[in-house]
């Protein structure tokens, strides 16, 4: 496996960025030599905190796919981007901030309930869209990500496929860090089973699996595409990294017994953010419901 070259963001060169960029390439291929596959896997350039000067020399070497985590960010560099690549949205999104993003990306990877897929579809609707969508599913179990269980797919995709509007184009996943094969095992036979025993999802044709760490891995097990972030611009500093309100630090407070479901779901899934946008360690501790509501 070619190795990419490690330095920080704010360290990576352009000429850096073709090198890894090559490297993912190599290593696609032969990923995919070992595992008998002849399809295709595209690249997705993660550009969280990348400037558009770096994202728009990607584009000149050939990627054409990019994947925009936060709405606020993306918003501030969109009018900066050339216009070659797609755009997908790759991060957690709120059903209120749908309006911001549903006509400048062709694809939305993280839809993770009816609500959302019923608030992209009304707003797609709206502009006379009909909006590719990913299922997202959590194959971990883990209680700090955002997802649906992969028990819970079926029902879940039965009913977005009645939208109008949207239209489920797969799945994707974040197998847990540093984990066994067997997460990307089991995503790959959720997929492939679900395409051939139900009508509504016999279209699928993208598996959204693998990033800077393990995309070689997920390719073995069958993605159709990888969302490659460091391995293209560098590691991220999040010490460097203020969150959208300001904020430098965020100690973050949860309950995992004292809160009906609903409020679990929204505890989870403000934690999934704050830990990917701020990287800082989480603790858990009882709050009551009243003071989860003050941060949410």
């Amino acid at each position: 496996m070619t190795e990419r070259i490690s330095k920080s963001a704010e360290e990576t060169t352009l000429e850096d960025i073709k090198l890894n960029y090559t490297a993912v390439k190599q290593n696609i291929a032969e990923a995919m030599d070992k595992a008998g596959r002849s399809d295709t896997v595209r690249i997705m350039a993660v550009t969280k905190t990348v400037p558009c000067e770096k994202i728009n020399y990607a584009e000149s070497l050939g990627i054409d796919l990019l994947g925009e985590n936060r709405v606020q960010e993306f918003l501030g560099k969109y009018e900066n981007y050339s216009e070659k690549s797609e755009i997908h949205f790759i991060g957690g999104l709120q059903k209120n901030k749908v309006k911001y993003i549903i006509d400048k990306v062709s694809m939305i990877h993280s839809v993770d309930s009816v609500e959302l897929a019923a608030e992209i579809d009304r707003r797609a609707g709206s502009h006379g869209l009909v909006k590719d969508i990913l299922l997202e599913i959590n194959i971990g179990g883990e209680e700090s990500k955002g997802g649906i269980a992969p028990s819970e797919l079926i029902e879940t995709a039965k009913a977005v496929s009645g939208l109008e509007n949207v239209r489920i184009r797969g799945l994707m996943t974040i197998p847990p860090v540093n984990s066994d094969e067997k997460y990307f095992a089991s995503m790959q036979e959720l997929f492939e089973n679900s395409k051939q025993k139900y009508s509504f999802l016999s279209g699928m044709d993208t598996l959204s699996m693998g990033m800077s760490g393990d995309y070689a891995t997920a390719v073995k097990y069958g993605s159709t595409l990888v969302r490659i972030g460091s391995g293209l611009f560098g590691y991220r500093n999040y010490s460097k990294i203020k969150s959208e309100d300001g904020a430098d630090r965020m100690t973050m407070r949860a309950t995992q017994t004292s809160l009906n479901p609903q409020r679990k779901n929204l505890c989870r899934r403000f934690l999934h953010a704050a830990r990917h946008r701020l990287q800082t360690q989480i603790r858990y501790t009882p709050i009551t419901q009243a003071q989860l509501c003050t941060l949410l």
